[in-house]
């Protein structure tokens, strides 16, 4: 079986711990097996290893989460990287066809997409196991999962079953999007689903569906013609418009974790540097800040601080911040990638509009930062914990805590971390975007 699971959004509902660069699925909130904690993807990919060792998983992603995935899911797993952000239509045609002319998997394989961050308990993989069977057996074109609701809500769409059932599945009457409330429970007394956005189905149901000669890739085919493809959801462009449609019902503990409201329900204890004063109740405190957070006789809240911001919100009230948030104006002050993470310590622009930017990084041991250079600004690295490589300008040196490396615009650099290193780059420029780098291929 292959599993293809699509992370996509830029978690705004989750500022300030979300940004663009930073989703929602990659925030360490949640509690693991071992009582430490993991992202929601991180739960979903242990949970899938757990169903079985041997699925094959994929995940559908943007070229802004690849970094952040690599460091919480490891090297070995499959990426299918988007050329741009769409929708979940193209996504899913570009997985299909990476695993048709990449992985060379037969027509005949079943493919499950799923999305990367539902919080859920393992009977829902269980479900996923029945749509796997039910797609071997060719009950339909299109096998999808149906959430048993727990109330009527406006933020889901549903699935209406017909009444008989064979085999633990049922054939689909009819679609609703996201109905009102008095008409979700009007769906639901009819015996209505949540829409779960699972889809099953077999590969070559999808790669029947691309217009490419035989002899074509047809993944290069999509990856060049991509901007082409409809701007639509894969519910809208596929599965409602398949002959045959079936749903297997799960019934077991789902979660929407996309709201603060929702997600404190499943964060264990306060995070970081907090303080409880006498009269806190039923509030959720997270802090990425190296400065103290006290709350005092605050009741349902949410406060969560981070390099980007500070939230205090009732907790019903957080569901809402969305249009507030996509009214600032700033760079992600914080960042996973492959090789570590940055924190954002400093920004200022100075009178005669030059800037600087101060950033603390972790680079974990055995890790790179790419040869690379910087056509508008310099760099000052200082070495404050740890032993690495510097490689400047094609020589090496070794570096350790209190080593100083200066780099001027257009010097070549990397590094290596031989031990977990702790660095502090001062960038110095008229302009100090991400996008300014060039990197060049070496294996040292």
């Amino acid at each position: 079986m292959n599993i293809v699971l699509l992370s996509g959004g830029s978690g705004k509902r989750l500022w300030p711990l979300s940004n663009n660069a930073r989703s929602k699925q990659f925030l360490k909130l949640l509690t693991s097996e071992d009582e430490g904690k993991e992202s929601m993807v991180q739960r979903v990919y242990r949970q899938i290893g757990q169903m079985d060792a041997d699925v094959h998983v994929t995940v559908a992603t943007s070229v802004a989460q690849v970094d952040s995935i690599r460091s919480q899911l490891g090297a070995e797993v499959d990426i299918v990287t988007e050329p741009e952000r769409r929708d979940t239509y193209p996504a899913i045609m570009l997985a299909a066809a990476y695993l048709y002319d990449v992985k060379h998997c037969g027509l005949e394989e079943p493919v499950i997409v799923m999305p990367v961050d539902p919080y859920t308990e393992q009977g829902y993989f269980d479900t996923i196991r029945k749509m796997e069977r039910a797609v071997r057996e060719n009950v339909a074109d299109i096998v999808l999962m149906g959430i048993d609701p727990t109330y009527p809500s406006e933020k889901y769409g549903y699935i209406l079953p017909k009444r008989e059932k064979k085999n633990g599945y049922a054939e689909v009457q009819k679609f609703i999007e996201k109905p009102d409330t008095s008409k979700a429970a009007e769906l639901i007394a009819a015996g209505a689903l949540w829409n779960g956005g699972v889809f099953a189905f077999r590969l070559g149901y999808l790669i029947g569906k691309m217009d490419a000669e035989p002899e074509t890739s047809r993944f290069h085919m999509l990856m060049e013609q991509y901007h082409k493809l409809k701007k639509i959801s894969f519910d809208y462009e596929v599965v409602e418009k398949a002959e045959h449609i079936a749903v297997v019902p799960f019934c077991g503990m789902w979660k929407d974790l996309g709201t603060w409201n929702t997600l404190a329900e499943e964060i264990g204890t306060d995070t970081g540097l907090t303080i409880r004063g006498e009269g806190t109740a039923d509030t959720k405190i997270v802090n990425e800040l190296n400065i103290p957070v006290v709350a005092l006789g605050v009741k349902d809240m949410v406060i969560a601080a981070s390099p980007d911001g500070i939230l205090v919100s009732g907790k019903d009230a957080s569901s809402f911040m969305k249009p507030y948030v996509e009214a600032l104006e700033q760079r992600p002050m914080y960042e996973e990638r492959r090789w570590g993470s940055y924190k954002v310590i400093d920004y200022i622009t100075y009178s005669d509009e030059r800037k600087s930017l101060t950033k603390h990084l972790e680079i974990h041991a055995g890790k790179k930062l790419s040869y690379q250079s910087h056509a508008k600004r310099d760099e000052i690295w200082t070495v404050v914990d740890g032993t690495g490589v510097l490689l400047l300008d094609g020589h090496t040196r070794n570096v350790k805590r209190g080593d100083v490396a200066y780099i001027t615009a257009g010097m070549k650099h990397a590094l290596c971390a031989v031990t977990d290193l702790h660095m502090i780059e001062v960038q110095i420029g008229p302009e100090l975007d991400e996008e300014d780098i060039v990197r060049y291929a070496m294996e040292w």
